[in-house]
């Protein structure tokens, strides 16, 4: 099943309020010329979790902890969850951003952890672990949080889209399995990727002559995040140094086996990364006959405001809800069905 959609992101504005006057002197602690509301709906509430350590990276002579910040409907409902990744072009990692997303997401009844990662001058992979770190901490703690273990997603944007990209294509991977909680899986059932990165040999495909040559510096993030940086005796090297090496740090690089439902989104009017991205990795997955969704975003560009409008979250909790399943109504969840994935 696969489809391609074009869609315009517009921008909508409204208030959600409404508020009347009444003369009821017998509601309690009325008085005369006060504003009477009447507040009904089906809003749940959320409850955020900052700060929470989902893991410790030990180095030669310091330990390293990597934060979620949770988005927890406070539901006795068995809930599907998404990992959110941030982008930050492989240097940062400020996961508590895209806060309308995630907050959409909550709101429709997911449980959505976003992720911290290691980012250059770590190396590839890094990121990778860590982003599987995260989705076994999820199902080690089920229970607390209400997840569902066999429904967990994941999201991301730009070098988080290329992370999420990853953490889905390398299910069954084991080799990147390191750390805590391996005693459970860090497969997923679902992923989408906005304006990410498929292949690192080709992030600006496409653009100018001198866009595509500061992509073969060796100083560019991709090849730091792949090569490492000059020290001692190491001049540094491009990401074509080693295209075989490169390939394997990238989504395009892992297509064998089952893969999981993909949708997939990226601005016509992205001068970051190349549209390109979107467009190869949808064609590669195609052609497997797997089970993928490919929107372009008509004069969307990286990052912009396009991908904060109404449409654009809609489609992507949308495409959750039916890939993922709605929570499950009332079911708490007491035991740990996650023991055996």
């Amino acid at each position: 099943m696969f489809k391609v959609i074009c869609i315009s992101a517009v921008l909508t504005l409204g208030m959600g309020a409404r508020q009347a006057t009444a003369n009821n002197a017998d509601l309690p602690g009325y008085s005369e010329g006060a504003l009477v509301m009447h507040a009904t709906g089906k809003r749940e509430q959320i409850d955020q979790l900052s700060g929470v350590i989902y893991c410790q990276v030990h180095s030669t002579r310091s330990v390293r902890q990597l934060h979620l910040s949770l988005l927890v409907p406070r539901t006795s409902d068995l809930k599907p969850a998404i990992v959110y990744f941030p982008g930050g072009g492989f240097t940062s990692a400020d996961h508590e951003k895209f806060f309308e997303m995630r907050s959409a997401l909550a709101n429709a009844g997911f449980v959505v952890a976003a992720a911290e990662y290691r980012v250059v001058p770590d190396m590839f992979p890094g990121l990778l672990e860590d982003g599987k770190t995260a989705i076994r901490y999820l199902r080690a703690h089920a229970t607390e949080y209400g997840i569902d273990p066999a429904r967990i997603g994941v999201l991301g944007d730009s070098a988080g889209g290329y992370l999420a990209q990853m953490v889905a294509l390398t299910n069954g991977e084991h080799e990147f399995d390191k750390g805590e909680y391996l005693d459970r899986s860090s497969d997923v059932q679902a992923a989408a990727t906005l304006y990410g990165i498929s292949n690192l040999l080709n992030i600006g495909e496409g653009f100018s002559p001198e866009v595509q040559q500061l992509h073969k510096s060796s100083s560019a993030t991709e090849a730091l995040l792949v090569n490492g940086p000059a020290f001692r005796d190491f001049a540094g090297a491009p990401i074509s140094a080693d295209p075989d090496k490169a390939l394997a740090a990238s989504p395009l690089g892992h297509l064998t086996g089952a893969k999981p439902p993909f949708l997939i989104m990226h601005g016509s009017a992205d001068t970051l990364v190349s549209p390109i991205q979107g467009k190869q990795l949808y064609e590669a997955l195609r052609a497997k006959s797997s089970s993928v969704t490919y929107v372009l975003v008509e004069d969307a560009g990286h990052g912009d405001l396009s991908w904060y409008q109404q449409p654009v979250i809609d489609r992507v909790v949308t495409w959750f809800k039916t890939t993922l399943g709605e929570p499950v109504k009332g079911v708490s969840n007491t035991t740990d069905p996650a023991a055996n994935l």
